[in-house]
């Protein structure tokens, strides 16, 4: 075989027609071997001579896509210094853009020798390690381009891969799970008529099913256990190629742009499948461990764990900065995504120990002319003190915020005291990103998400039941705050079904109508259940897996007209999804003289400090005024909008409402109401009412009246 020297960029196997470079990055390696796998698992080595800068480089002329490889770092091997190098550990590239083949669980696979045994482990990992594959770059992307939705029209819809198709009856069997089934104009078609403007995609970098996990007969359903930052994961593919990935997951973009859906991705650079000490020597710890993750000064063999999942990526090293901007801007260059949600951002921007929001990492998003550009999404919180960042990111960045989801779910179930911070929530949160610069997009708003109850469940459980998971229902979040409706699960009591089914419109309405970026998680639309079950990372089946025909036969139907009503609302009316923060002054023509938001008692007066102090109150209305909207619309002209009425009766007996005076609106005409919704028509029910009369408010419920519109 005919090896030329190559170059050091870029990082990892680029075919370029002709033949194919090799680059890998290892300050420590004292050796470096190429490893090419036949399809038998016949391996051949290839010495890597060339260095620059730390990067050992080759060009293989007769070499392309297809060909199966791997690495084999020699160099020191001190665990007590940090170091780990073991030649005997196949390691994948932290670039490769293609992953064949899953890890299988064996002693092999870790480079500490079995207990009392000196020096580290000589047996060979490879046949229980998966390979890279050269990628061909190369795919007809046409007239592909990003959709560009402006923030404050954006609808996202949060789903996993393979749980949204596995039960779809209209998606072939053979592509069900895969990125392919997600294309299919059945499922395209469900998200167009619900409005989604976004698609939040799960972890679907390459990752790792762990060891414990897999020892319990269950696998990592999640993916937050990133072995590979550049390849999509093998597993929802359909394609029978070795690198049939990387096509399927560009034409399942493809698709849903061409019907206006952005992709976005759910993004774990915060740590890796290799655990902490003791774990496993996949890919980074043998290349370069100090180099790749966090360790403790005074004793670099302890691994510094922000995360909860054994490390943390060592953001302060060029190196591993490096790898996770060209990761970005690979999936937006070359895969056509339009953004990120980032799993436990504040262990990206920890400095030491200190959380900085002006870290190196988030320095190098806001110069660079690609990621900046598009939709950045922080989860703001990891496990390490001081992790809980909610309102603390830097202006180009929106945050799914933790507080709006606590706050709405305690004022739904009636907590005491919630009334004031709730206003604050579904206004768009101004106390939180006002004070960064930031607008009222900066909040992801999100009643459900992944990682706790579906909607249903949250209004059909008091406590989780994660038995399913194997770890004695002692995983997964105790501070669910829901309420179950007065019986725990499922019962045949009609009076708690239907406050059951109320209760999923108030947290739906009470979305949609809130300030800020609306977040839906998959199902929930459609009555989806996990049987109670608040921590489902385990479980790939029935149990998360998205019921299609189910929500068909029963529920799912009507509320997913529900739905999609309340999505048009919101895409109808700028009042809405508003560009700036509500001031509470007058505004508008000078002859309203209206504030742009006025909270008002039900009794029709605006709140006094008593009223908001009073931690009975559970009920209130608020007036969005429809001429107020203050930012220009995208040719410069003035938007207006009608006036809204909201009515919020979280008080557990009807509350009557006196409707505002006619010199404000002559009548009022009823667009929500989630108390009357329950018959199956296609959206909210109408009515219409004359100014200044009252209105009974049933308790649990919330009416949203539209003004100006003759009866």
């Amino acid at each position: 075989m005919r090896v030329w020297p190559g170059t050091a960029y870029p990082l990892g196997a680029t075919w370029d027609g002709a033949g194919t470079n090799f680059a890998l990055f290892s300050e420590v390696a004292t050796r470096v071997q190429l490893c090419l796998f036949d399809a038998d698992g016949t391996e051949a080595h290839v010495e890597v001579t060339e260095v620059d800068g730390f990067v050992w480089h080759c060009y293989l002329p007769d070499l392309g896509p297809g060909q199966l490889y791997g690495y084999r770092v020699h160099g020191p091997y001190a665990p007590a210094e940090g170091q780990l190098c073991n030649p005997a550990k196949l390691l994948l590239d932290p670039y490769g853009k293609a992953v064949q083949g899953s890890v299988r669980w064996n002693q092999a696979l870790f480079s500490a020798s079995p207990a009392g045994q000196p020096g580290p482990d000589s047996t060979d990992s490879a046949p229980f390690m998966p390979r890279n594959v050269v990628i061909n770059p190369y795919f007809d992307w046409a007239a592909d381009r990003h959709p560009g939705t402006p923030y404050h029209e954006t609808v996202i819809y949060e789903a996993h891969v393979r749980g949204l198709t596995m039960r779809h009856p209209q998606v072939p069997p053979e592509l069900r799970g895969s990125y392919a089934g997600l294309a299919c104009p059945a499922v395209i078609d469900h998200l167009t008529r619900l409005g989604v403007t976004a698609i939040e995609l799960m972890p679907v970098h390459q990752f790792v099913s762990e060891q414990d996990v897999v020892a319990r007969g269950l696998v990592n359903y999640w993916g937050y256990n990133t072995i590979s930052f550049l390849a999509p994961h093998n597993g929802y593919s359909s394609s029978r190629e070795p690198h049939g990935q990387v096509a399927e997951f560009k034409a399942m973009v493809k698709a849903l742009h061409e019907a206006g859906i952005e992709v976005l991705l759910d993004v774990v650079y915060n740590h890796t499948a290799e655990g902490g000490g003791g774990g496993p020597t996949l890919s980074f710890r043998g290349i370069d461990n100090a180099a790749y993750y966090q360790l403790a000064q005074d004793d670099p063999s302890v691994y510094l764990d922000y995360t909860g999942c054994g490390n943390s990526l060592n953001v302060r090293h060029p190196h591993a900065l490096q790898l996770i901007m060209d990761s970005l801007r690979y999936w937006v260059l070359d895969m056509h995504v339009d953004g990120f949600r980032f799993d436990l951002a504040s262990a990206l921007a920890r400095e030491l120990h200190e959380v900085d929001r002006l870290a190196a990492f988030f320095e190098l998003v806001q110069q660079d002319p690609v990621v900046s550009q598009v939709k950045l999404i922080a989860e703001p919180w990891d496990v390490g003190e001081g992790g809980y960042q909610v309102g603390k990111f830097p202006p180009l960045w929106s945050e799914w915020n933790g507080k709006y989801r606590d706050t709405v779910r305690d004022f739904w179930r009636g907590e005491p005291a919630a009334l004031p911070e709730f206003a604050s929530r579904i206004s768009g949160s101004s106390d939180l990103y006002e004070t960064s610069a930031r607008r009222p997009v900066a909040s992801v708003n999100f009643v459900t998400c992944h990682d706790g109850f579906t909607l249903a469940d949250l209004v059909s459980y008091d406590a989780k039941h994660n038995e399913a998971n194997g770890q004695q229902n002692t995983d997964g979040s105790d501070d669910n705050r829901s309420w179950n409706c007065g019986t725990e699960g499922p019962t045949d009591d009609q009076s708690i079904n239907e406050l059951r089914a109320r209760q999923v419109r108030n947290f739906l309405v009470t979305l949609f109508c809130s300030q800020g970026v609306p977040m839906l998680l998959a199902g929930d639309e459609l009555g989806r259940t996990q049987r109670g079950n608040n921590n489902a990372y385990c479980q790939d089946n029935e149990l998360s897996w998205v019921d299609w025909q189910a929500a068909d036969a029963e529920a799912g139907q009507p509320l997913l007209d529900f739905a999609a009503a309340l999505t048009r609302l919101r895409r109808d009316h700028p009042v809405f999804r508003r560009r700036r923060f509500f001031s509470g002054l007058p505004s508008g023509p000078a002859a309203d003289g209206l504030r742009d938001i006025s909270w008002l008692t039900p009794a029709g007066h605006e709140m006094t400090i008593d009223d908001w102090r009073a931690g009975y109150a559970r009920s209130l209305a608020v007036l969005l005024n429809g001429n107020a909207i203050s930012e220009p619309g995208p040719r410069g002209e003035a938007i207006t909008d009608s006036h809204f009425l909201l009515l919020f009766n979280a008080h557990s007996d009807t509350v009557t409402f006196t409707l505002p005076e006619p010199d404000l609106a002559p009548c009022w005409q009823v667009v929500v109401d989630t108390a009357e919704n329950q018959d199956g028509n296609e959206g909210p029910v109408a009515g219409h009412l004359a100014a200044a009369t009252s209105l009974p408010v049933p308790a649990r419920a919330i009416v949203v009246l539209q003004a100006g519109l003759a009866g």
